[in-house]
């Protein structure tokens, strides 16, 4: 098993977000923390349909980097894609409750 597995295998199987957010923050610098959110902001506003123009200037991102999220989001059995969905998914759920 790879760290990287190692890694995804214990975030997995935890069920207090505090603390994967804990142990996030304490891994990764702020400038890495600030990327990975960019990136998830940018495939998240790619699948709700927003232009790669209007995400590049709101997001201060390259054309380039949000093309490649593109590319990923429409790969075949995309595991972006499905995190995406499993996300929006929970926040459909989340506000039938409210």
């Amino acid at each position: 098993m790879n760290k990287l597995d190692e890694i995804a295998v214990i975030l997995a199987r935890l069920p207090d977000s505090s603390l994967i957010h804990s142990f996030l923050s304490s891994l990764l610098t702020p400038n890495e923390i600030h990327d990975i959110s960019s990136r998830w902001e940018l495939v998240k506003r790619l699948d709700a349909g927003q232009s790669q123009r209007l995400i590049a200037r709101e997001l201060g991102l390259s054309l380039c980097k949000i093309t490649r999220g593109a590319k990923e989001l429409k790969k075949e059995d995309s595991p972006i894609k499905k995190i995406v969905d499993h996300f929006n998914k929970l926040g459909q759920s989340n506000d039938r409750e409210d």
